[in-house]
């Protein structure tokens, strides 16, 4: 008696059973995605190494090449600061993007917009640059025009702020974090009198808790 084809030995054992389970779901979904990628790189190498220090930056330097201001009223100045940039880790090194540098005399600036390389600091190591800033006339208000005016031929001080701005990142080994804003801030007293160019002398730097013995308060 012929055999009913369509019995067939289990319709090819229901497909392999279903392709073995979906080749075991993927053999478990590739480990749950190697163990959330190993548990997100151990937790960025234990958080980059118990949480790395924000850098440090320091002012030990000045110089004035021109400092004058015109009608309308305008400010014409070139400025010199030495900055000293500290990485005080030990195991992480820092990377800085799309930095830029300015002067501001009671919070409006007095020089435009500097950009600065990027740079890239190694483990608990000290940098230090020199930019070059102004040499284009602002505009301020009467108010900055007549108070600096004031300040150096009343008092012979001149209170600036040198304001640094751009992004940062660490680095462990191969790890490598997302970037963060920096903001870096100066405050200077400085010994200025109309007519004296070069180096001048810093007779006084702000402090409080948040700044460094050199007066350079760093938010990240």
């Amino acid at each position: 008696m012929a055999e009913d084809p369509s019995v067939g030995p289990s319709k090819g054992k229901l497909k392999g059973s279903k392709g073995n389970a979906g080749k075991t779901w993927r053999s478990v979904s590739q480990f749950i995605l190697i163990f959330l990628v190993l548990i997100a790189v151990t937790a960025l190498v234990l958080w980059l190494v118990y949480n790395p220090h924000k850098p440090k930056f320091s002012l030990v330097n000045a110089a004035v090449f021109d400092l004058n201001t015109t009608s309308p009223p305008f400010i014409s100045t070139t400025l010199q600061f030495t900055i000293v940039a500290r990485n005080p880790n030990d195991r992480v090194s820092v990377y800085y993007d799309r930095l830029n540098a300015f002067v501001s005399y009671k919070s409006q600036m007095i020089t435009p917009q500097m950009i600065l390389p990027p740079l890239h600091q190694y483990k608990d190591s000290t940098v230090s640059f020199s930019p070059v800033l102004g040499g284009v006339a602002v505009p301020v208000s009467l108010e900055v025009a007549n108070g600096i005016v004031m300040d150096m031929e009343g008092y012979g001080l001149v209170q600036l702020r040198l304001v640094l701005q751009g992004r940062v990142k660490w680095k462990v080994g191969p790890i490598k974090t997302s970037y963060y804003d920096l903001y870096v801030a100066c405050d200077m007293l400085l010994g200025l009198k109309k007519g004296i160019v070069g180096q001048v002398p810093l007779l006084g730097i702000s402090h409080d808790r948040d700044q460094d013995h050199h007066g350079c308060h760093v938010d990240v």
